[in-house]
């Protein structure tokens, strides 16, 4: 049931910010209302990296540390889409924007999300699907008739001459 009401939500924003421009530009004037959106852009663009380097920062030192960084990744997304949203032009977008600057709103988030996020450390050193992270775990030895020099006949690939 949600979900329908995404869709009408995304058709109806444009007359919203439309009629947002419309109210603040008769009460505070054009000029006026176009210096509010271009500095919305400016500080989506600034608060975008002030807080993304931290963002950053905080993923590196949980991943060192071993754990999975799944809450900061949430976070990180979700201050990409707050800039994203204050640097599109209109007075909705930008008090949501806004909102998702603040952490514990984001916190709010990542509680509603957090039972639907997956991070898989395939990259990290010393992991292996299976569970075990033991370097030696994950040699495969062979046997000397496994393996030998002779190219194969039926191979496709033509050796280097």
């Amino acid at each position: 049931m949600r979900s329908s009401f995404i869709p009408l939500l995304l058709l109806a924003l444009p007359f919203l910010e439309i009629a947002g421009f419309i109210v603040v530009g008769s009460k505070i004037g054009v000029l006026a209302t176009l210096g509010l959106i271009i500095l919305s852009m400016f500080l989506g663009v600034f608060l975008l990296r002030l807080q993304g380097f931290g963002i950053v920062q905080k993923i590196r030192s949980e991943t060192a540390a071993g754990r999975t960084p799944s809450r900061e990744l949430v976070h990180g997304v979700m201050l990409f889409f707050a800039a994203f949203l204050l640097i599109i032009p209109g007075f909705i977008t930008d008090i949501i924007g806004l909102l998702l600057f603040i952490p514990a709103v984001r916190d709010i988030g990542w509680r509603f999300v957090q039972s639907r996020v997956v991070v898989v450390n395939s990259g990290t050193p010393g992991y292996s699907r299976s569970g075990s992270s033991s370097p030696a775990d994950r040699v495969i030895e062979l046997d000397p008739e496994d393996y030998s020099r002779k190219s194969d006949p039926n191979t496709p690939w033509k050796p280097k001459e």
